[in-house]
């Protein structure tokens, strides 16, 4: 099923384009500036202002489909700040359809129409997007499979496209990496166009540079391709610090720059940002929930543990285990880990007794990533730095 889950991002990814539309399509300039302003709003997560902007360019154009397509976005983001939350998913499929709709009828009036091609597939791809997140596997890869074509036939219409290089570009990048990475995929592959690893980082690269729209999407693709698959930190470093800037209250954007502090081992400043984060939390700035807290203490409790402040540590992962117990409804690894690190902070400060007590509860536990005989090597023998 995980290598089923791979196939299917290969498919929806290249087409889920969430800003792929190009500015002649609508020669109004200032439309398209409403347009760049709707964008930023919505990486901002200020979707009230988004809605705004973007129907203002629905109501100025109404037979276009950009408006309606960007509409739908500032719902993905609703969504996508809070992925448990099921309720929006149909009002995010009927807007699509929409879309869809009309673009079929711009494509029933001219087949080559571009703006009917690029809308259509990046439709289909986003409900295949969400489809996946909702682990419904056969209806994404089927709403993938329809879009790619589409998108195909437009970078043939439109070879230089920057925008469209994004979606091009992640296609490449997956449909080369992951065959060889879960060789079951090799035969399925066999059916779809040949991918080409650093042709897709160097198209990725082209649009974060040139695109109209999509600069945004695939700097956020590259900085997630160079943290996970890639395992490159500092390239990742670079566009997790641009989108932050840029977006200053996008809390997806907030987040990677700390994680990836963390994998650089760079610990002073993955607390300054786990600590500001925290600090949106309590303010309760949109999307910077708990689930954002909890990862919040756990590393700025970690932190002080490795810092020899063991009562702070401590304050920070009790409070971090109290929010896990509350939101879980089995141990999720940020429980684990974080029960874990309370035994071996109790072994810091000579508390053995309870440090066993912690290692007994992480072994009560599924294992997260090696927990257990972690724990039963500090049950063994006690932590020490």
């Amino acid at each position: 099923m995980k290598v089923f889950t791979y196939l299917t991002f290969v498919l929806i990814f290249a087409v889920g384009v969430p800003s792929i539309a190009k500015a002649q399509w609508i020669n109004d300039a200032k439309i398209n500036a409403l347009i760049d302003e709707g964008i930023r709003d919505t990486y901002n997560l200020e979707f009230n202002k988004a809605d705004a902007a973007f129907n203002k360019v629905v109501k100025r154009y109404p037979s276009h489909p950009s408006g309606y397509f960007f509409l739908a976005m500032v719902e993905w983001w609703r969504i996508l700040i809070d992925l448990e939350d099921e309720s929006r998913d149909d009002r995010f499929h009927d807007m699509l359809d929409d879309v869809i709709d009309l673009c079929d009828d711009r494509l029933d009036r001219d087949e080559r129409d571009i703006a009917g091609l690029f809308f259509k597939g990046g439709s289909i791809g986003f409900q295949g997007r969400l489809l996946a997140n909702r682990k419904s596997w056969v209806s994404a890869a089927t709403r993938g499979k329809e879009a790619l074509p589409v998108v195909m036939d437009a970078s043939e219409i439109a070879p230089k496209n920057a925008d469209l290089a994004f979606g091009t570009g992640i296609y490449d990048y997956y449909a080369a990496v992951l065959p060889e990475k879960y060789s079951v995929l090799k035969p399925l592959m066999m059916f779809l166009p040949d991918g080409d690893k650093e042709q897709g980082i160097k198209a990725l690269k082209h649009a974060s540079q040139n695109a109209r729209f999509a600069n945004w999407e695939a700097m956020y693709f590259l900085m997630q391709v160079y943290y996970s698959s890639e395992n490159k930190p500092s390239s990742a470093l670079k566009y997790a610090r641009k989108l932050h800037t840029e977006f200053p209250d996008n809390p997806v954007f907030h987040r990677y720059l700390g994680r990836i502090y963390i994998k650089l081992g760079n610990w002073q400043r993955a607390s300054k940002v786990f600590a500001e984060i925290q600090k949106s939390v309590k303010k309760r700035k949109n999307g910077y929930n708990t689930k954002m807290h909890r990862e919040a203490l756990y590393y700025l409790g970690y932190n002080e543990m490795l810092e020899k402040n063991l009562n702070s540590a401590m304050k920070y992962f009790v409070e971090c285990d109290r929010i896990s117990r509350k939101i879980d409804e089995e141990p999720s690894g940020f429980m684990v880990m974080t029960n874990l690190r309370m035994g071996m902070t109790h072994d810091l400060m000579k508390q053995r007794n309870y440090a066993i007590k912690q290692y007994d509860k992480v072994l009560r536990m599924d294992d997260f990533r090696g927990s257990h005989e972690v724990a039963r090597k500090y049950k063994k023998s006690a932590y020490r730095r």
